[in-house]
């Protein structure tokens, strides 16, 4: 090996030792920590909010889903105007769609893969935690949120950090607005257009850079309108394929339902004791369960990461309250709802699926969760097997496993530009809106073709570079959300 060589693998052995020290708690794959520095965090400062907010977001779940079904005229009689870019159904939806993506799919496959079926059991418990920073992110986003020069209203952490907690605090802003660019060209453009050409490339057989221009140009097509062009497209493609998608799954799991008293006996027992190797399976104690639970939940969700409150500071509303809970269901639907549902079919569909044995040779195994597939491969095989008819030479599971993926990456696509957008104009002003926009379109035909395992190790320390400004914001500002919470809508302090 060249020292060129050489020096490039050492730099990969560092970044790879980072991601997996900020996650998992190893490093050169040992374990040096009991819990990962970002699990302690999240979780730590998100049961912070729940105890603070005494269980609001769960005594106020009920409250939220009926704040979708309230009118105009009964929004406007309790104060809410008409301030803001698009209406606070168009915010849920557009943070929905940055929510709902890879991690639904294959993001949970991989949990129970290395974490066991007991990590879907603390992925629920991540999302009933993160619902807590979800609100708080949600009520200081519409509490700090300002008016730009052109009118239009914009926030999200970098606008709360510094009119919530001072100029003193600006660099705290800068910090997360690295974050956010570093975050969303990893794993709010590259990872995701890789994924969403290799679903295209595996329908059509378009070669990857193609499937990429055709994403590319109909991304463009619709964030060169801004975010009053995301959230209208948002609002009606988000709800659309989540419903659909959650429909298939649950259809899938009632073909299996002899199975599904079992699967979640096996999620509980797993969560607590761990699970024995089955198959390919390589078993997993119960910290790998916690682990990999909350590691893929949180990368789901994005619950205390700071992304969604960009896109809820745009609402249409003049309660930060309401919209807070409007930040804490996109939480539930993604985790509780979505995920659990693509769990349920990877735990209750039987089949026949390679496996490795003891032995190295290969068996078959009844459960997918337990064989040698792994990521987007093991969903669409547990959803092809449910659904074997075949359509044009793809079985129908399989083909509505990869236009989902799809819809879930295109639309997520959509949503972090406009994230990486905010961050890029908070740190070098509204000129380079544009510029930005076409430089996020020509990265979505880069990435497409590009090895994309590196880009995963950088996009987990691009989030945690995201999360912990937000977190430090979250935890000086909870008492602000605990007043918010309570009804008052000034709370807090104005550092303008």
């Amino acid at each position: 090996m060249s020292e060129d060589n050489s020096a490039v693998q050492a730099f990969y052995d560092q970044v790879i030792n980072v991601s997996d020290f900020i996650w998992v708690g190893t490093w050169n794959g040992v374990s040096v920590l009991p819990f990962p520095p970002m699990v302690i965090a999240l979780l730590g400062v998100g049961l912070w909010m729940m105890f603070g907010l005494r269980f609001y977001p769960i005594t106020h779940l009920g409250k939220a889903f009926a704040g979708l079904f309230k009118s105009e005229k009964d929004a406007d009689a309790e104060g809410d105007g008409k301030k803001g870019e698009i209406s606070p159904f168009a915010a849920l939806s557009t943070a929905l769609s940055g929510q709902v993506g890879t991690g639904n799919l294959a993001g949970v496959a991989t949990a129970i893969t290395l974490g066991g079926p007991g990590a879907l059991f603390w992925m629920w418990i991540t999302a009933l935690i993160g619902m807590a920073l979800a609100f708080a992110e949600g009520s200081l986003a519409i509490r700090y949120r300002e008016q730009s020069a052109d009118g239009t209203y914009r926030g999200g952490p970098m606008t709360y950090i510094r009119r919530g907690l001072g100029k003193k605090w600006g660099w705290l802003a800068v910090l997360f607005c690295i974050g956010t660019l570093f975050s969303s060209v990893t794993t709010g453009n590259m990872i995701q257009a890789n994924s969403v050409a290799d679903s295209i490339h595996g329908l059509t057989g378009a070669p990857e850079w193609v499937a990429g221009l055709i994403v590319a140009a109909a991304v463009f097509a619709v964030i060169i309108g801004g975010i009053k062009s995301i959230g209208s497209i948002a609002e009606k493609v988000v709800p659309t394929m989540a419903l659909a998608y959650f429909t298939m799954a649950i259809i899938a799991v009632a073909l299996n339902i002899e199975a599904l008293p079992g699967a979640f006996a096996t999620i509980f027992e797993s969560a607590f004791t761990g699970h024995a190797a089955t198959g390919g399976f390589l078993g997993a104690g119960m910290i790998m369960a916690i682990r990999f639970g909350v590691a893929r939940g949180l990368f789901s969700n994005e619950a205390g990461q700071g992304s969604t409150p960009i896109a809820h500071a745009v609402a249409q509303t003049n309660d930060p309250a309401r919209q807070g809970r409007f930040a804490m269901m996109g939480t539930f639907i993604d985790t509780l709802v979505i995920c659990t549902a693509t769990g349920l079919v990877l735990l209750t569909v039987q089949g026949a699926f390679p496996a490795t044995g003891a032995d190295g040779v290969t068996v078959m195994q009844s459960a997918v969760w337990s064989s040698d597939l792994n990521g987007f491969a093991m969903t669409e095989a547990a959803f092809a097997t449910a659904f074997p008819l075949e359509v044009f030479g793809f079985s129908i599971g399989a083909l509505v496993a990869s236009v989902a993926l799809i819809l879930f990456v295109f639309t997520t696509l959509l949503t972090w530009s406009y994230y990486g957008e905010r961050a890029v104009t908070h740190l070098f002003g509204d000129k380079m809106a544009i510029p930005f926009r076409l430089l996020w379109v020509v990265m979505i035909f880069v990435g497409s073709f590009q090895e994309i395992t590196f880009v995963w190790r950088l996009g987990d320390i691009a989030n945690a570079s995201m999360a912990l400004p937000n977190l430090l914001a979250l935890a000086l500002l909870s008492g602000v959300v605990f007043k918010l919470a309570k009804g008052d809508r000034k709370a807090g302090p104005d550092h303008d």
